[in-house]
């Protein structure tokens, strides 16, 4: 019986967890990038362009721009600010928030 059990296996080369090679027209297409229907803009950090801008903890207007409606502050990818940059953001608005001039959460109102 083991004989035939020998025989009846394939020939395996390499390790045991190969997976057999298939052609590239077996694959299915996926559909191609950028063919939608919009166009998403480049993301470029504010504060880097307008260098007239300057980051202040004093400012809860301009940082307001940089929090959500819950008040937790907004990442990076969303924004589009630069690590350096967002670091500066994150260290004002917690200034601000200590000096109540930004509120912590929502339940907190100015």
């Amino acid at each position: 019986m083991s004989e035939e059990v020998k025989k009846a296996a394939p020939a395996q080369s390499g390790t045991q967890n190969e997976r057999p090679q298939r052609s590239q027209g077996d694959r299915p297409q996926r559909p191609q990038r950028g063919g939608g229907r919009f166009q998403r803009r480049r993301k470029f950090c504010k504060f880097c362009a307008d260098t007239s801008l300057v980051i202040d903890h004093k400012d809860p207007d301009l940082l307001r721009g940089f929090i959500t409606e819950r008040y937790k502050i907004l990442p990076s990818r969303v924004t589009g600010t630069c690590a350096k940059h967002q670091r500066f953001l994150t260290t004002a608005i917690k200034r601000a928030r200590v000096l109540s001039l930004l509120a912590f959460t929502p339940l907190h109102h100015d």
